[in-house]
């Protein structure tokens, strides 16, 4: 039997987006609580119905499908080529997908940009995570929105579950959970077919005063913080999200 680990030899990012396994051991993500977050978004956001929503880091493009169904015009970016190749299996005169590196600046400029269910924070270089703030102020327009969707920090190193094992189509999947350097960090272990696979995510546990930080370097105005899908008040302590919504 043998082994096979993508943990060291490119961003974990690119490796572990880019295999089935991914999305099959989060095959179960709620949809309905993703749609619901969007109506409450959009809705809030009062974004008008010819908007051009960005999806940033769209993963298979659950969101970017949704917002498009509302009558929004969507483009969805990741830097899986796996997934963009499945989000394109949904795309229409009004949804188009294409792999892109949030890091980088995009040749348009949106209504509103995206960046949802924890797509930030995975770069080891932290002047990473300042490139992917500018290149969002980059892209919008000048009454353009910007959204982070991130976890919040505090809570989720509160309430981490050190291990537990999933078992999706067959496969079990054996978690391991810790922090380290500042990151929440996710040990994925499992076999198929033979092998034994090896796959790790990272994810900077930044605070919202980091975010406040970063984006005051950036000469990015930060307009409101909630801290659920529903939109209510954010409490370091208690929510499970830190949304922020920013220009």
């Amino acid at each position: 039997m043998s082994t096979i680990s993508k943990t060291e030899e490119k961003d974990w990012f690119s490796e572990w987006f880019n295999t089935p396994y991914y999305h099959i051991l989060y095959k179960d993500r709620n949809d309905n609580e993703a749609q619901f977050f969007m109506d409450n978004l959009t809705h809030y956001l009062n974004l008008p119905q010819d908007a051009q929503i960005l999806d940033l880091a769209c993963g298979k493009g659950r969101h970017s499908i949704y917002l498009n169904s509302l009558g929004f015009e969507v483009t969805g970016v990741d830097i899986s080529a796996n997934s963009i190749k499945i989000a394109n299996e949904s795309a229409n005169d009004k949804l188009h997908f294409h792999v892109h590196d949030m890091r980088e600046n995009l040749p348009n400029k949106y209504d509103a940009i995206f960046n949802l269910f924890t797509s930030f924070g995975y770069f080891d270089n932290e002047e990473d995570n300042i490139k992917t703030l500018k290149a969002i102020k980059n892209s919008l327009t000048e009454y353009g929105f910007g959204v982070i969707d991130f976890l919040n920090a505090d809570y989720v190193i509160a309430n981490l579950v050190a291990e537990e094992t999933k078992t999706v189509d067959g496969i079990d999947f054996h978690i391991k959970r810790y922090v380290e350097n500042k990151k929440i960090i996710k040990e994925i272990k499992f076999s198929d077919k033979g092998q034994d696979f090896h796959f790790q995510e990272k994810v900077a546990a930044l605070t919202l005063e980091d975010f406040e930080q970063m984006m005051e370097a950036c000469d990015i105005n930060l307009l409101d913080i909630f801290g659920d899908y529903k939109l209510h008040k954010f409490y370091k302590n208690q929510s499970e999200r830190l949304i922020m919504i920013f220009k």
